[in-house]
């Protein structure tokens, strides 16, 4: 084989070797990323916050705000047609507003419960989505490495030849110049 093209496989594979080596250290450096994108950690729900959960899916639901209306409507109806010996909430309702207060007191702090969970889990796809972010961001250094790289070894490669060039036009030169009478 000739020895210009043994230098050029040489090079060939110290560059394959390079890339490889590349390759290898994005790989280590994405795995934590890829093994939390994977693998999340899983939810561990107590009673109570899948119970508020529950109440505040309910509640925030049309099938609440129906059944509320047409539960309000039976009770203001009730009370106002039958006859007042058998009334048990007449009006002004008093009844009915302690209900309503009631309700509405235990509610809110369900339902700020259920948000604050919520809120997590928004936290938790952020952080999901820097190291998504992350990930692209190393990919495209690892991009740009694999390119400065190649561009290295093109440059080495066409100042080699460049040289080579150069001893041969002096070889050139010399023969000429002998040959000269």
């Amino acid at each position: 084989m000739n020895k210009d093209a043994k230098i050029l496989l040489n090079s060939e594979t110290e560059q394959l070797a390079k890339l490889q080596k590349i390759v290898t250290q994005t790989i280590e450096n994405e795995k934590l990323i890829l093994d939390n994108l994977l693998h999340p950690p899983e939810d561990v729900l107590t009673k109570g916050q899948k119970i508020s959960d529950k109440v505040a899916s309910f509640g925030g639901s049309w099938a609440f705000i129906i059944s509320f209306f047409i539960l309000l409507f039976a009770w203001i109806a009730f009370n106002t047609i039958t006859p007042l010996r058998d009334n048990f909430d007449p009006y002004p309702f008093i009844l009915m507003n302690l209900i309503l207060s009631c309700i509405a007191a235990l509610q809110a702090p369900i339902i700020m419960m259920s948000q604050n969970r919520v809120e997590e889990k928004d936290r938790k796809r952020s952080e999901n989505d820097y190291l998504i972010n992350l990930k692209s961001e190393l990919a495209i250094r690892a991009l740009h490495e694999k390119i400065d790289l190649l561009l290295e070894e093109q440059i080495k490669v066409l100042f080699d030849s460049q040289a080579k060039q150069l001893e041969i036009l002096k070889r050139l030169e010399r023969k000429i110049m002998k040959e000269k009478p």
